[in-house]
């Protein structure tokens, strides 16, 4: 990457495909395209269901990744950046990764990197209105876990000819600070954990890593008494830049169908904030819409009061507002100079936020990035 370009980083959320885990969880060959099949309007003006254009894919087929591969490279995507997972002292949902992506990937220019998903899993797939959501899997690691999935990654992904650098060192993001410092038992021992991962990377051949942090916003923890807010975090914690995962982390949706334009402003204002507030560089980030209902028992009403995944909607989420927001990301990119933008999301199909292209929409969203940013370089 040459200075001035900017690398438009897609989220992938690895979950349309068979995982012996969830077959536990759901039933002999469950995927989460079994909740975009069964999605039903709920009121009048809701978009559901959404249908994928070219069908219901198993996205570990090495042809079906090559596919997407070959579709995101045309249209300007120049990274995925997988939702990663470790539960349990293994990783969760990597068949995607590796045994498609990874080997499709070589010879293509389309890079990867991972954004660790440390969050608690629970069993909304889907979720049934007053009834305790069942955590299935936690996110937190102590010392030992964190060495054994970062030392994981360091020897499965960073050496592949295809994983995402910012200059010389490969990108790893993490999702959620606080569940980070909480496992590993506070923010100092967070820190040490995070310096003998690169202690460690630098031992195997990567004298550089590149840490971002997912913020949102809010505070984090308090630590020995003392409130700590984002920015004092990422700062304690040494990380090299940070970004978003979607608008919906920071803003709100006042209504229950939230025209996208209010939220496409409210997130341009906020690159500025985040970028004067951080003493890391802020990467943007834009969404491409928001409805997780999919992952509500469809014969519940939709009530926003619950809370997720009974969340209000971004309404109106066309190509030609997605548009928009990429202009105004592309200007933000221009005055800043960061060299990665991050997109919500590749294929977040039960949260109503995917590239990918439906009957509705098609190739629209895809063809704003190329508008906006060109193709893939």
């Amino acid at each position: 990457m040459t200075e001035g370009d900017v690398t438009i980083a897609a989220y992938y959320f690895p979950n349309f495909h068979v995982d012996p885990r969830n077959e536990q969880w759901h039933g002999d060959a469950w995927t989460e395209w079994e909740l975009v099949k069964r999605a039903e309007p709920r009121f009048e003006g809701h978009l559901q269901p959404r249908v994928p254009l070219d069908g219901y894919l198993d996205e570990a087929d090495p042809d079906v990744m090559a596919g997407k591969i070959a579709m995101a490279t045309e249209h300007g995507v120049g990274a995925f950046l997988f939702d990663w997972y470790w539960y349990g002292g293994r990783p969760y949902l990597e068949r995607p990764l590796e045994a498609a992506f990874m080997p499709a990937a070589v010879g293509h220019d389309l890079k990867f990197a991972l954004m660790w998903a440390n969050h608690h899993w629970s069993n909304i797939h889907p979720w049934k209105s007053a009834t305790p959501a069942t955590q299935l899997e936690s996110g937190s690691v102590d010392a030992e876990q964190f060495e054994a999935a970062t030392d994981y990654m360091i020897e499965r992904y960073f050496g592949h000819p295809a994983y995402l650098r910012i200059g010389d060192a490969p990108y790893l993001s993490i999702y959620e600070l606080e569940t980070l410092v909480a496992g590993l038992g506070g923010v100092d021992a967070a820190k040490a954990a995070l310096d003998g991962l690169r202690t460690r990377a630098a031992r195997a051949g990567y004298p550089e890593l590149h840490l971002n942090a997912v913020i949102r916003e809010r505070a984090v923890l308090p630590e020995d008494g003392v409130a700590l807010d984002g920015p004092a975090l990422v700062s304690r914690l040494g990380f090299d830049s940070v970004t978003s995962y979607v608008w919906v982390h920071h803003h709100p949706m006042p209504t229950r169908l939230t025209p996208y334009a209010e939220m496409r402003a409210q997130a341009a204002d906020g690159w500025k904030r985040y970028a004067a507030e951080y003493d890391q560089p802020y990467f943007p980030n834009v969404t491409v819409g928001w409805d997780c209902s999919p992952r509500t028992v469809q014969s519940d009403r939709h009530n926003p009061a619950w809370g997720y995944p009974h969340t209000n909607i971004i309404s109106d989420a066309t190509p030609e507002q997605f548009g928009l927001a990429l202009e105004q990301a592309r200007t933000f990119v221009d005055a800043t100079n960061v060299p990665l933008l991050t997109i919500n999301a590749w294929n977040e199909w039960t949260e109503g936020s995917y590239l990918e292209p439906d009957t509705l929409h098609r190739h629209g969203h895809l063809e704003q990035i190329r508008r906006v940013f060109g193709s893939s370089r």
